[in-house]
């Protein structure tokens, strides 16, 4: 029986967290670095596809608010359709909200969001004139991270050898335009 059990674990395991956002105890950098965009300040919406249990996608409208917390660090909120998000606990009232700041990797930037307690790793995207916000999946390294250090490493890593960044499905907010 035991046998039994160790088997189904090690198959239903991996699947269920292969569709996690990666979060850690760590950012990319210890600290903000960066000064923070003046560009990127105000609200972004647009429709976000979320993959439904039956294969298909919906569309929902989702909104997030940067505004200027200090020179390096944003207050982020995000707000719309998001009840998928309830079982990670990061939802107060009807909006998430934490901080969050830039780290450049790999002439990349990334949106370091510290949200209840955990980090998550989203890579920035701007193009004519709108945002994207792609949130690492919790598969893109398995490696453990013990600090920012390692996990600067493994972003540059996974961006270096990847065919496909691996980003997550229910966590990506594409071509957002600024609505003020």
């Amino acid at each position: 029986m035991k046998q039994f059990l160790r088997v189904i674990l090690f198959f239903t395991v991996p699947v269920v967290l292969w569709g996690c956002p990666y979060d850690s105890p760590y950012g990319i950098d210890k600290t903000a670095t960066e000064d923070i965009d003046e560009s990127l300040l105000g609200s972004w919406s647009g429709l976000v596809s979320k993959p439904c249990d039956d294969g298909q996608y919906k569309e929902d409208t989702v909104k997030i608010i940067f505004s200027k917390s200090t020179a390096t660090e944003y207050s982020i909120a995000i707000t719309g359709y998001i009840n998928e998000l309830k079982p990670f606990h990061v939802i107060t009232n009807d909006s998430v909200k934490g901080t969050a700041f830039i780290s450049i990797v790999a002439k990349k930037e990334f949106l370091n969001a510290f949200i209840k307690g955990k980090m998550y790793i989203a890579e920035v995207k701007r193009e004519n004139n709108s945002l994207s916000i792609l949130c690492l999946a919790e598969h893109f390294t398995s490696k453990y991270i013990k600090n920012s250090i390692e996990l600067r490493q493994a972003v540059e890593f996974h961006y270096r050898i990847a065919a496909t960044v691996s980003y997550d499905d229910y966590f990506i907010l594409k071509k957002l335009q600024k609505t003020d």
